[in-house]
């Protein structure tokens, strides 16, 4: 039996839906580390059925740094205005920006394959399949500018 709190738990580490959560651990008879990989595997492949889809709507997230001398922009795209506006959205938006001030990539592609800062398990990418498995749409890095002065 599947306790509360390993849902709760798996799902606040993955940011999956509950019945894909509960099911996950189901199937890995409570182990969480099983259940972790299962999900992270179904939200690529989540992603990856989107990615032909059109990214029309999304938002500008600035990052400064705390000195105020290095400074990121980010343009972050999805399929709808309704996902754009959430909050969540709005912290993946920021959190990238972070990432691009903190780390300096040469271009998208090379920012998507970065070991992300707040996680070193996992990259850019695996962080925005993530998101794209949660809002259940297309999720895309535009492009970028970094700043220092």
């Amino acid at each position: 039996m599947v306790s509360v709190q390993q849902i709760k738990a798996l799902r606040e580490s993955t940011g999956a839906g509950i019945s894909d959560v509960k099911k996950a651990l189901e199937e890995s008879g409570g182990d969480m580390e099983k259940a972790t990989s299962a999900l992270l595997r179904a939200l690529g492949s989540s992603a990856e059925k989107r990615a032909g889809r059109e990214t029309k709507a999304g938002i500008i997230e600035v990052y400064s740094h705390a000195n105020g001398r290095i400074g990121a922009m980010a343009h972050m795209s999805c399929e709808t205005d309704f996902v754009a506006r959430n909050p969540e959205f709005k912290w993946l938006a920021h959190e990238i920006a972070m990432q691009i001030a903190a780390m300096d990539p040469a271009d998208v592609s090379a920012l998507y394959s970065q070991p992300f800062i707040k996680d070193a398990g996992k990259t850019v990418g695996n962080v925005i399949d993530e998101a794209i498995g949660r809002f259940g749409e297309n999720i895309k890095i535009e492009r970028f500018t970094r700043y220092d002065a």
